[in-house]
């Protein structure tokens, strides 16, 4: 969050670009019309593609449906290119269809006789489907469709190429069948209202159907499930059920999952909270120790936990070289004075340097078991998620619940994103606190190091002002977070941050303007939000090498709101 932790990305371009980028779906097929495309699905390994210099393999995770998914991997000098020789009929229209992931992909078609035509689509960490149209001329009776990556960038995936039209005579792949029961259904975790489910992965199934006493509750596509909104202290029946386009499984054998009683030690957050990020690194700005930290802070969000060579690990070092000495018996000592004081100690995952990345089931473990194993070595109330280089909305969500299903009702999650990350709830960011709702304190977004954005009116503001705080913050209150599980992250000082320290006095003003509708610049709010939680500042140290003239005039002022 500092300039020496934190990329400066500048994203004045993001909203154009952002607003650029389409996704076609693919058009309805005619009755008559077949997927021309064979192992389709790469259910049989690579049989009938062929990946240049060797770039392709097949995987079992991720996959959209299925079993097995495409992951072909460039290289300096090769794109990573799969292709299949696909039979056709002349004169005839096709739709060329596939699901993507992860690096650049193209899809494409050569050989058509007419126009050959592709599509593409920038790096993603979710299937996005591509699609396209072609036509063959008089004399053509097949064609190549290909995918490809792009030259030194990252491995791409691809699912359920299609290529529908009038059958070309090259056989196709048989149909889906009705997937079996899923088996090894199990209660992976509870707290006081929610029970978390786990079960094995049924071949052919493209999704699952969650039961609850017999009555559907959720469906989901991986092989978890959390069902929330629950009675404390009470015991319910779950099934899971299979299904794909061919129809809907016989349910699993019946767990049962019993809720805990209610808990949640030490006093309760305030309503309206200050959450600063204490440095555990000295980078120019005051050093120190977390009892030195201000008083008007109530969540202290530890900066930063470290990457292991586990994937999705991580553990905590403190530097007590660069702390003056500082030793981690005095540091959790600290951590517990504070807590008696009634604050709420954190640990944050990620910043600039920040290597963690939990993108399957594995990880996902690994991070919550990490996790929960530094909150019960140190005593921390919780995680802050700040990962400044993306994350998987599926797994880090699945890692929030295991993680909460671990440390019970009274875990802390909070969250850091970019102002880019915040823009749509359709963003991987957006997509995990929605997934999260019911378990999540507050998401603080980093209003600096910005480049301008869009409001929830549409409209481009540009960091700096009382109206690109509360345009940008609108897109969260109307986007479905609850007014208490939305913040304002300001750096302390003009050191603080690369570019969009605002005084002070513009921090309050955009607290009135969302809280009481006062205070306002040219952008009003929709409605007020009485209930907003607060701000957040990067870091209590920059804000001591201030003279805590940010905390001393921001701390008072949240406390004060309605």
């Amino acid at each position: 969050m500092s300039p020496h932790r934190r990329s400066l990305r500048f994203w004045s371009g993001a909203v154009t670009a952002a607003l650029a980028l389409t996704v076609t779906t693919v058009g309805q097929a005619s009755a008559a019309d077949v997927n021309n495309a064979r192992n389709a699905g790469f259910e049989s390994g690579l049989s009938d593609w062929t990946c240049s210099a060797g770039s392709g393999t097949t995987v079992s995770s991720p996959v959209r449906t299925g079993a097995a998914a495409l992951q072909a991997t460039p290289s300096g000098q090769d794109n990573a290119r799969c292709a299949q020789s696909v039979r056709v009929k002349p004169n005839s229209t096709y739709t060329l269809g596939a699901w993507v992931r992860g690096g650049y992909a193209y899809l494409g078609v050569t050989g058509t006789g007419t126009t050959d035509v592709s599509t593409w689509t920038p790096d993603s960490s979710s299937w996005k489907q591509l699609s396209t149209t072609f036509t063959t001329g008089s004399s053509t009776t097949s064609v190549t469709v290909y995918t490809h990556g792009w030259y030194g960038q990252s491995a791409y995936y691809a699912d359920d190429v299609s290529v529908f039209g009038p059958d070309g005579g090259g056989g196709t792949d048989p149909g889906p069948t009705i997937p079996s029961a899923p088996g090894g259904l199990n209660v992976s975790g509870t707290t006081s209202s929610s029970v978390s489910l786990a079960w094995n992965a049924v071949s052919g199934a493209t999704g699952y159907t969650v039961y609850r006493d017999g009555t559907k509750v959720t469906a989901v596509s991986g092989t978890s499930a959390t069902v929330t909104g629950l009675a404390a202290s009470t015991s319910y029946s779950f099934q899971v059920t299979a299904t794909n386009g061919a129809g809907e499984s016989p349910k699993s054998a019946a767990v049962t999952g019993t809720t805990s009683k209610p808990s949640g030690p030490g006093p309760a957050l305030p309503k309206h909270a200050v959450t600063g990020y204490w440095q555990n690194f000295n980078n120019g700005a005051t050093v120190q120790k977390l009892a030195d930290v201000q008083a008007q802070y109530d969540i202290i969000a530890v900066a930063f936990a470290d990457a292991t060579s586990t994937p999705g690990a991580v553990t905590f070092n403190l530097d007590s070289a660069g702390l003056g000495g500082y030793t981690v018996d005095q540091f959790k000592a600290d951590i517990r004075a504070k807590q008696a004081a009634g604050k709420k100690v954190i640990v944050s995952v990620g910043g600039e340097r920040g290597t963690v990345a939990v993108n399957d089931a594995a990880s996902a473990t690994n991070f919550a078991n990490s996790v929960y194993s530094v909150m019960q070595t140190y005593g921390f109330d919780g995680v802050d998620i700040d990962l400044e280089n993306g994350l998987n909305a599926t797994y880090m969500t699945q890692a929030l619940r295991a993680l909460s299903a671990k440390a019970g009702s009274s875990l802390i999650i909070t969250m850091a994103p970019q102002t880019i990350d915040m823009q749509s709830t359709s963003n991987s960011y957006f997509q995990t606190a929605l997934n999260i709702k019911d378990i999540l304190t507050v998401v603080n977004m980093q209003y600096y190091n910005s480049g301008s954005m869009l409001g929830c009116d549409g409209k481009v503001y540009s960091q700096g002002s009382v109206d690109f705080l509360t345009a940008l913050a609108c897109i969260q209150l109307e986007g479905g977070l609850a007014p208490s599980q939305v913040g304002l992250g300001l750096p302390a000082s003009t050191r603080g941050a690369g570019s969009g320290y605002v005084s002070p006095t513009v921090v309050n003003n955009a607290l009135d303007c969302l809280a009481k509708g006062t205070g306002c610049g040219s952008f009003k709010p929709p409605r007020t939000y009485p209930g907003l939680r607060g701000a957040m500042t990067w870091s209590t140290n920059w804000d001591a090498t201030a003279g805590n003239a940010w905390s001393n005039a921001v701390g008072p002022h949240v406390h004060g709101l309605p």
